[in-house]
């Protein structure tokens, strides 16, 4: 019996809970998620939003990918908490740095994909995760980048000239009505890198709530292309619902009035 894929819905995966250690000393933890049988044809390396602003490795388009991607793409989804970062999986060590710190827990993740022999490793960035993607994420093991509502806060001009020079693939996804970076000025931003390809998403807002499935459908036509999309929205095998009512104090809400770090604070934390 077909089974509708719903916002919740976990499709079959192996999946396992991982350790990332750093560099300067600290354990983050993750999930690693692999197709059902085989190998996976890509790598997805998931940098979260900012936790300041709820943002973790459960955020809902990681969420789903992990539920989804490895049976629907055959695709391994690498998620983690970064430093100081909560979510039902647990908290990572260490503290939020405003983008410095981090680098080490972009390296760790990394390093976790290769040592694991997981094929064309990617890096998926959101938000925040962008900007770690752009500022540390330019690794000889890194095929490529796709970056979701890009807020360029923290990367800034050398960055994105490095990423130009090294030529890797760039697909930066941009929300119609972002709160931060919208297409026209994400075009003239991402002319800097020649090889980038800057995909304007109709009606479309920074968090993609209700734009999930386009989001999924993204990333697959660039890290898998030779897995058809869409992707098919019902699935005729075991499905599970996953439960997330712990998150329902993580509301976007929550967090209307905290103050966003900007590059200044790096500095000073």
């Amino acid at each position: 019996m077909s089974n509708q894929i719903r916002a919740n819905s976990v499709l079959p995966a192996r999946r396992t809970d991982i350790e990332l250690h750093t560099a300067d000393g600290l354990t983050l933890v993750g999930e690693l998620a692999l197709p059902p049988t085989g190998a996976p044809v890509a790598t997805l390396v998931c940098l979260h939003p900012l936790p300041t602003h709820g943002g973790m490795m459960d955020s809902h388009i990681f969420r789903k990918a992990a539920w989804r991607l490895p049976a629907l793409a055959g695709l391994a989804v690498l998620r983690f908490n970064s430093r100081g970062t909560s979510s039902v999986r647990g908290r990572s060590e260490g503290e939020f740095s405003a983008g410095e710190g981090e680098r080490f827990d972009v390296a760790a993740a990394i390093e976790y994909a290769e040592f694991a022999d997981l094929p064309n490793i990617w890096l998926l960035g959101w938000s925040f995760g962008t900007d770690l993607t752009l500022m540390h994420g330019l690794d000889p093991a890194v095929v490529g980048a796709i970056l979701l509502s890009p807020p360029l806060r923290f990367a800034g001009p050398e960055h994105l000239a490095a990423w130009a020079e090294a030529g890797k693939p760039v697909t930066a996804l941009i929300p119609e009505f972002d709160d931060y970076l919208r297409p026209a000025e994400a075009a003239q931003r991402f002319a800097a890198v020649p090889q980038a390809e800057v995909v304007p998403v109709a009606g479309a807002k920074h968090l993609w709530v209700g734009d999930a499935e386009t989001v999924l459908d993204q990333i697959v036509g660039r890290v898998a292309p030779e897995v058809a999309v869409p992707l098919p929205r019902t699935w005729d095998g075991p499905i599970e619902d996953g439960d997330m009512s712990a998150y329902a104090d993580r509301t976007v809400a929550a967090f209307a009035d905290v103050p966003v770090a900007g590059p200044e604070q790096r500095s000073a934390e």
